[in-house]
């Protein structure tokens, strides 16, 4: 006899016992739920009716239920698809509900409509006992309104269109509106997205949001006259951003390899080789943490634009993601949290010298690398030896001033040391022609005034060698040497900006965790489902104390007629596998079930 412990779509685990009708199952049959067996037992007996439960051919969908809704002509035949979602039988009549891509609606099955000969089983057997919550079917039927106003579907024909073998995690609400057993628990959603999908609609309207908004840009940025490109997601060095890399190896050039940790490096070789405006939406992978607002594999969209400055590309962004903004929600307005944040341009500007000034008091102009460790530690920032000047200024900008921004604004003209890609300052050497875009305290875009001086470049990429050889592990550690080669053909003024795609569609679906806004997130290894073998022995006593939840003893050992040496070594396996707890209470032992 095996039972087996199962994770329940709550996230709970339960002890399942496997019948003697079950046994003759596959060994895959001894992991399954009892409705899970019910559901097969279902399709066996589908099969046995001809029915075929997984066909092949095409089912010709005319109607979506959005279209029924918005456009309803009464007495209009149609034919739809999804899946069963509920059944209210009254007899020889039900109502049901259908879920397509667009939402419910409300279908009427008759006996005598769909059955009109003497041979009723395609209701009272396939439609009544055979269909479960969840499978697809497909309905052809006629519009009309109920009684009580509800659109709904007088169905004529139905087809089973596949089976569902697993039972939904549906939602209840009682008699009060109150919601019951709703598939909220984050993991559970995040490693179950198709579930999610299914049973949760707000999480579908996200997505919807998410594709909006990848269209939106990109029609911006086709009408401006720019090019969609393509550049490798496997690199022989791992540049353009300083952050720790995916390794891997190819077997037939006896070569490493990288993952694409950003692609700002090979979209600006298409401008040095002609192109005047070039953007991308990459995937990219940094081998970092994992926390509510970073996912080691992630979606940016870069954008590098010849004859430009940072400017230019603060007036292009700002008028880009209003445009976004009011293409995914119909208004520049986003409700964040408690923050309504309004992306109708124009952003307020303000240099990163300014900024820590007006947070700290400090005025980071001028100063020492030791000068700044020793204002970052008066700060209470935890600094190290390892972290050089941009470091240091952007510890005390992201502890101190960062979080203060919550309506869109440009951080501007970062100090050198924190840009190795970034053109020098036309009015100031210390500092780069650079800014951040800062939403509700989050960094969403980042661009320059593109460095294209190759010698500047080539020291900068030396001293980011450097801080890495230090012990910083955000500094670079790789020399491109071929990059270099590009810059030193020649690379016009340019002017780049990238957008952590992920992030803002967090502000603008309100969403606090990057794992709501990606269809499948990194997740943990998934704990295997542990089995457990019981002798006869063991099940005759578990069997009773699960019945009984709790016996004394001396009355569990009677009822279970078991010999002394069987009793002894049952009870004590069941103890080991924590399935049932002994205790005593003044002179009386007490055995109870374990809920494991």
């Amino acid at each position: 006899m095996y039972y087996i412990l199962s994770n329940l779509t709550s996230n709970s685990v339960y002890l399942q016992p496997i019948t003697n009708k079950a046994k003759s199952r596959t060994k895959m049959s001894l992991e399954l739920s009892e409705q899970e067996l019910v559901r097969r037992d279902s399709l066996q007996k589908l099969k046995d009716e001809g029915i075929e439960p997984f066909p092949a051919a095409l089912f010709p969908v005319d109607t979506l239920s959005k279209e029924v809704r918005e456009n309803y002509e009464e007495g209009k035949k149609v034919i739809i698809a999804g899946r069963l979602m509920s059944k209210n039988i009254m007899g020889k009549a039900s109502f049901s509900s259908i879920q397509d891509s667009e939402g419910r609606i409300q279908a009427y099955f008759n006996r005598d409509i769909l059955c009109p000969d003497e041979n009723k089983s395609l209701y009272n057997l396939v439609y009544k006992k055979l269909l479960d919550i969840g499978d697809f079917i497909g309905i052809e039927g006629i519009l009309f309104t109920t009684k009580v106003g509800e659109k709904s579907i007088h169905v004529e024909k139905f087809t089973l269109l596949s089976k569902s073998l697993k039972p939904l995690p549906l939602p209840k609400t009682d008699s009060e509106g109150k919601v019951h057993d709703a598939f909220v628990n984050p993991e559970l959603r995040y490693r179950q997205r198709y579930v999610d999908l299914v049973v949760n609609p707000r999480v579908k309207e996200v997505f919807v949001k998410r594709t909006k908004m990848f269209n939106a840009m990109r029609n911006f940025f086709n009408e401006a006259g720019y090019f969609e490109v393509e550049t490798p997601i496997l690199q022989p060095i791992a540049g353009g951003a300083a952050a720790r890399p995916f390794a891997t190896h190819h077997n037939s050039l006896d070569i490493p390899l990288y993952m694409r940790i950003a692609n700002e490096l090979y979209l600006k070789r298409l401008i040095v080789g002609g192109f005047d405006g070039v953007y991308e939406f990459s995937k990219n992978f940094r081998n970092e943490g994992m926390d509510r607002t970073h996912n080691p594999e992630f979606t940016a969209m870069e954008i590098y634009v010849a004859y430009k400055d940072y400017n230019w590309m603060m007036d292009f962004t700002e008028k880009l993601l209003e445009h976004v903004a009011i293409e995914v929600n119909g208004t520049s307005e986003a409700i964040f949290g408690e923050h309504t944040i309004n992306f109708k341009a124009p952003y307020k500007r303000v240099t990163m010298t300014q900024s820590i000034i007006d947070f700290t008091g400090f005025n980071i102009k001028g100063k020492s690398e030791d000068e700044l460790r020793e204002a970052a530690k008066g700060m209470g920032i935890a600094v190290d030896d390892t972290m050089g000047k941009g470091k240091l200024i952007d510890e005390i900008f992201g502890e101190k001033c960062e979080g203060n921004y919550i309506q869109p604004t440009y951080i501007t003209d970062y100090p050198k040391e924190m840009s190795p890609l970034c053109k020098v300052h036309r009015e100031d050497p210390e500092l780069t022609e650079r800014f951040e875009l800062m939403v509700c305290g989050k960094e969403i875009a980042n661009a320059y005034s593109e460095l294209n001086d190759p010698i500047d470049q080539r020291e900068r990429f030396e001293e980011q060698l450097k801080l890495a050889q230090r012990g910083d592990d955000e500094a670079g550690e790789f020399i491109d040497n071929d990059f270099l080669r590009a810059l030193e053909y020649g690379m016009p003024p340019t002017s780049g900006m990238g957008i952590g795609m992920d992030r803002l569609i967090m502000f603008l679906t309100n969403n606090s965790s990057i794992q709501e806004v990606l269809f499948f997130p990194q997740m943990r290894p998934e704990v295997v489902q542990k089995k457990i073998e019981l002798n006869e022995g063991e099940k005759v006593i578990f069997d009773l104390i699960k019945a009984q939840k709790s016996m004394e003893l001396v009355a569990l050992k009677e009822a279970t007629q078991l010999s002394n040496k069987q009793w002894d070594k049952g009870i004590k396996a069941l103890g080991k596998m924590g399935l049932v707890k002994v205790t005593k209470t003044n002179d009386t032992l007490t055995v109870d079930y374990t809920e494991n």
